[in-house]
């Protein structure tokens, strides 16, 4: 049995042996696989900076000019976005006119910040009025830390393609430092004004618990996340990719399994995308690839094949949100070689290789061979145990140079629209 099977048949909870240890360990495996993970996602800001835009650029295939016959969004639009199979997003894109934002304080105060499990706050870079829309924050902020203390907390500074290119880093710089001072205040208001949430969750006796929390503890503190972001560059993709990624369920089996897959088939890269949006859900990069310079090019691959799913679209005529093309193959000499296929239902696989037409060709046949494996991504089911069936041959020998596909140009490139 090949290391790929073998790796991946245990995290499918196939049993390699007849000991107890194994088979509790591959019940508890296949109960993870069967769970459907729902997120409660508050999306908040200012009226106008660009919240609606962005969800409707992610999730809903909308090129960035469309964007602007988006009307402001009244109270709170709330839609439910599947994600891969077994993530459900409930994301509520929050109305940021004033009088919205004081009802969400006030009268919806605990409708809208129980449960949450991440709050976007969106800066927009050019207000004129920062002051105000930091004491907003401020006080949004008191309120989740009050009804949802473990949420994730992920700060996007919006519209900076507004900001001259030299000047973008200070600018950016200078709006992360008062938008970190402005959360300590935030968490020190909640720990004056509820003191009773410095008690720890656990009841006295728990193992691990250590009694009430000191006003200096930083049980309250909160992770913070920030973004620069446009609609206009793959800056977007990079901040979403980061909001989704710690949200997917399994991750350490998509990632164990990714890995096993890029060493079976000699690759220098793999990226996993979801479907709609061609958020990247999980990657793998050998040693080898670890020397691309690019440190961008995951967003940008994103950002480029969304573009080309709007191209087929529009040959096509088919509606942005069908699937558009089955297959994408770029190869660029001797530098590199990558292919982007349909692997599971709800995913995307974007493989990089050293050159070679061998290596190519075996490496598309055994990623092809590998979707099984990778099922349990298209809903809450469990993977089929391990079976003979064996990988083709890798393309051998040790990983070739690498040239990242970060860079431009190309010997010959071309998609199959399906």
């Amino acid at each position: 049995m090949s290391d790929l099977e073998t790796t991946m048949g245990a995290a499918a909870g196939a049993p390699h042996d007849n000991s107890g240890g194994h088979a509790s360990a591959a019940a508890a495996a296949q109960a993870q696989l069967k769970k459907v993970k729902k997120q409660k996602v508050l999306l908040m800001g200012k009226s106008g900076s660009g919240k609606s835009s962005m969800r409707s650029i992610i999730f809903s295939n909308y090129l960035a000019r469309d964007t602007r016959r988006l009307g402001a969004t009244i109270d709170i639009d709330l839609s439910h976005v599947k994600f891969l199979g077994n993530l459900t997003l409930n994301l509520w894109d929050c109305g940021g006119q004033e009088a919205f934002m004081e009802n969400y304080l006030s009268q919806q105060r605990a409708h809208v910040f129980s449960n949450v499990g991440v709050l976007i706050y969106v800066f927009d870079i050019e207000s004129r009025d920062v002051d105000r829309d930091l004491a907003t924050y401020v006080n949004i902020l008191s309120a989740l830390v009050q009804y949802s203390r473990e949420a994730q907390v992920f700060v996007l500074i919006h519209k900076m393609d507004l900001i001259q290119p030299q000047m973008r880093e200070e600018v950016y710089n200078q709006r992360v430092s008062l938008v970190r001072k402005k959360t300590k205040e935030a968490v020190a208001i909640v720990r004056k004004q509820k003191p009773e949430l410095l008690q720890q969750q656990q009841p006295p006796g728990t193992p691990g618990s250590t009694g009430p929390l000191s006003p200096s503890s930083s049980e309250l503190d909160i992770d913070l996340q920030v973004f620069a972001t446009s609609i206009w560059d793959q800056s977007l993709y990079k901040a979403w990719a980061s909001i989704i990624h710690d949200l997917v369920p399994n991750l350490a089996v998509i990632e164990t399994q990714l890995a096993s897959l890029g060493v079976a088939i000699d690759a220098d890269e793999i990226l996993l995308f979801e479907r709609t949006s061609f958020l990247v859900v999980s990657k793998w990069t050998s040693r080898e690839g670890e020397n691309n310079p690019y440190g961008d090019r995951f967003e940008r691959m994103s950002n480029i094949l969304k573009s080309w799913k709007h191209t087929c679209s529009k040959f096509t005529g088919t509606p942005r949100n069908a699937e558009q093309f089955s297959d994408f193959e770029y190869k660029m000499g001797p530098s590199f070689s990558l292919f982007v296929m349909k692997f599971t239902t709800n995913t995307y696989i974007l493989v990089c290789i050293p050159p070679g037409e061998a290596r190519f060709n075996s490496a598309k046949l055994n990623v092809a061979a590998a979707r099984s494996w990778f099922k349990f991504l298209d809903g809450p089911v469990v993977p089929p145990s391990a079976s003979s069936q064996m990988l083709a041959g890798g393309g051998g020998g040790a990983m070739g140079s690498y040239g990242g596909y970060g860079g431009y140009g190309a010997e010959t490139g071309y998609g199959a629209p399906e």
